[in-house]
């Protein structure tokens, strides 16, 4: 089998970690092994399991780093699908760890958020986008005006560029809508 890496991006509340999710079961039912990871800093709804915000599960094993990744699936014979979900809170190393896996023959599929809060390209995904087989930009709806929504508008004053929230945290806005300071 050759290996491949998908990209799931957008914003916020765009459906990123459910289609994440929907190809993880495709595969599974198609009896595919299939390993899914998390950063362990993204506790939001659980613990372990890859969570979207509506509240749809599925088991992963969080970990510290990207390296964590291959030490897991080097503990496995066959591993057929790989599934990487808020790959922006990954350090930079995630884009060698998917080429690697990929290379091995393993299908990768990373979901994640391309744009900050500031609307500057976030962490390693512009890397990942780059060197994605195939790239897939979802979008929610924009919580001022109903459009398209691409943009992650954070609603509380904060500096750090990584602060793991949720509804009480961001909202999706249209480009026309969002603005770079809170709000």
């Amino acid at each position: 089998m050759q290996g491949r890496v998908e990209v799931i991006c957008g914003g916020m509340f765009a459906g990123k970690t459910e289609e994440l999710i929907r190809r993880l079961r495709r595969a599974t039912f198609a009896g595919k092994k299939v390993l899914a990871f998390k950063p362990a800093i993204d506790t939001r709804y659980s613990e372990t399991d890859i969570a979207s915000h509506a509240g749809v599960l599925f088991p992963s094993i969080p970990v510290k780093c990207a390296d964590d990744i291959l030490g897991h699936v080097g503990q496995y014979e066959q591993v057929d699908v790989v599934g990487i979900d808020e790959v922006q809170f990954f350090d930079p190393r995630v884009c060698a760890v998917a080429e690697l896996l990929a290379g091995r023959g393993v299908r990768v599929v990373l979901a994640g958020l391309d744009l900050d809060y500031l609307g500057e390209p976030f962490g390693p995904v512009p890397r990942l986008l780059a060197v994605a087989d195939i790239v897939s930009k979802v979008t929610a709806v924009c919580m001022k005006c109903g459009a398209d929504a691409t943009r992650s508008q954070r609603l509380i004053a904060a500096p750090e560029q990584v602060l793991v929230g949720a509804k009480d945290t961001y909202e999706a806005r249209c480009r026309g809508c969002w603005s770079p300071h809170h709000g």
